[in-house]
């Protein structure tokens, strides 16, 4: 079979399946009876024993059928067979909101939905479980009253260079009320709000007198630092996205719809929807001190480009230094927001190198019980073995958050990643200085880690492990 899609490669006979009748039956004698549109279960009537006959069971604990559940569903693979007509997107036309157009990736009406996939990421099944318990309506429709950003970003020029988030996102209330008025289902994919945090490391530092409670960043001794921060959700131009990743967009279409078991049929037969709503954890930004200084050039900004580890970052784990360098980032970018610039943390859900945290435990296990201990000469073998690749994040679109806060340029970059480093360089962002962490915050048993990222091509101020070094750095084993 060959590697590639030239047209859709799959039909349909009919662009729906009716669930309203009672008892309808195809030429197989299959039928579907309607005591309740929720919980189809095979089962044999006494008309038939054909095993595709369904009866449907009654739900439990009471619950009520949503009013919505019994309409037609609709197939929407293929375009000409259900009169879809998309709401126009020209992604290129980012600085006139209006041409370009909104990104419609809700369920409401499929003929005008001109995204694949659909808003809310992996918590979309949420969503179809509490509204298969009725719990929810199908079609519920957000009232946005209060809920406009507390500040406002953008437009800048490096927007043109954004594929993977939707620079208006934050915004679609507003610049897209003419279509919210004709009644297109509209959602924002930014939220932007404003919140005190507390980090227990950060207040410790305020009582030993290296922080500074000034009543503007950090507000009291208690330690609460005032932030403005960001949710982002992905929204994905897939032609930019590839030619960003050096893809052919049918290749990328193809291998999008197999890995992820078919679920997004579209991506394979409607070439005529060029964005898609990745079902993937999304950007969290958090902001210290003036937020002009993000993109004033004679204004310091420290950053630091973090990706989610939960063992660590909320839990302590000592095996990696997760937690140590984000406090370290909230730290530098603090003292360089009361220096009169701004800091800058980008928070990226990618547990365990974008590989999970069921494959990451895996990883340790494979590490602490290998010959030899928990080896740094060893560290990235194991993780080869077990997931099949070191590393599965995908740096090179990280850049895209960045473009869309408007920064050209980072005073003080608080990481040592070569990927992260090139990937911002490569999109047109000067370093002018890069930060690693102290090494009194790097935890005993990170050690394996630190030094085997080092000898990898990590920045560091310091020495270079040789193949002797690695060989002798060798993490605890289990208690």
């Amino acid at each position: 079979m060959s590697n590639s899609i030239t047209e859709p490669i799959a039909t349909t006979e009919s662009t729906a399946t009716n669930l309203n009748s009672t008892n309808e039956t195809n030429e197989e004698n299959s039928t579907i009876k309607k005591t309740s549109p929720l919980n189809l279960t095979p089962t044999n009537s006494s008309s038939t024993t054909n095993s595709n006959t369904l009866t449907p069971t009654t739900p439990k604990s009471g619950a009520s059928p949503s009013k919505k559940a019994s309409k037609r569903i609709v197939i929407t693979t293929h375009p000409g067979q259900f009169s879809a007509k998309p709401e126009p997107l020209a992604w290129d036309q980012v600085f006139e909101p209006l041409k370009r157009g909104a990104v419609v990736g809700t369920l409401t009406d499929p003929k005008i939905k001109n995204a694949i996939g659909t808003h809310m990421g992996a918590y979309t099944v949420y969503r179809a479980l509490a509204i298969a318990q009725s719990r929810m309506e199908s079609e519920h429709r957000p009232d946005f009253t209060n809920t406009a950003p507390s500040i406002k970003i953008g437009p800048f020029p490096s927007w043109s260079k954004i594929v993977s988030l939707d620079p208006w996102g934050a915004e679609v209330c507003n610049v897209f009320k003419p279509q919210f008025d004709k009644g297109v289902d509209i959602r924002p994919t930014i939220a932007i709000t404003k919140a005190h945090i507390n980090i227990p490391e950060l207040k410790e530092q305020i009582k030993e007198g290296k922080l500074q409670v000034d009543g503007k960043i950090i507000v009291n001794a208690s330690g609460d630092i005032l932030v403005t921060k960001a949710a982002i959700d992905p929204v994905w131009y897939l032609p930019g996205v590839c030619q960003r990743l050096g893809i052919d967009e049918v290749f990328l279409r193809r291998t999008l719809f197999e890995q992820t078991g078919g679920m997004f049929p579209e991506l394979v037969t409607r070439f005529d929807l060029k964005v898609f709503l990745p079902p993937i954890g999304g950007v969290t930004v958090y902001i210290f001190g003036d937020l002009d200084a993000l993109t004033n050039p004679d204004k310091l900004l420290a950053v630091r480009v973090h990706d989610e580890c939960n063992g660590s970052d909320v839990f302590g784990s000592d095996i990696c230094t997760c937690r140590p360098y984000l406090v370290h980032g909230c730290e530098v970018c603090i003292q360089t927001a009361q220096e009169g610039g701004a800091g800058c943390i980008i928070y990226l859900r990618k547990e365990g190198r974008a590989l999970g945290e069921v494959v990451k435990y895996l990883v340790y296990n494979a590490r602490k019980r290998q010959e030899g201990g928990d080896s740094a000469a060893k560290y990235f073998e194991r993780t080869r073995c077990v997931a099949g690749v070191e590393d599965a994040r995908l740096q090179s679109l990280m850049p895209d958050v960045l473009h869309w806060l408007g920064i050209t340029r980072i005073d003080r970059f608080v990481s040592m990643s070569n990927d992260k480093f090139s990937a911002v360089s490569e999109a047109g962002i000067e370093v002018r200085q890069r930060l690693a962490i102290p090494d009194e915050m790097i935890p005993a048993d990170a050690h394996v880690e630190i030094n085997a990222k080092i000898a990898k091509g990590y920045f560091t101020p310091g020495a270079v492990p040789d193949s002797k070094d690695l060989q002798n750095c060798v993490g605890r084993t289990y208690d």
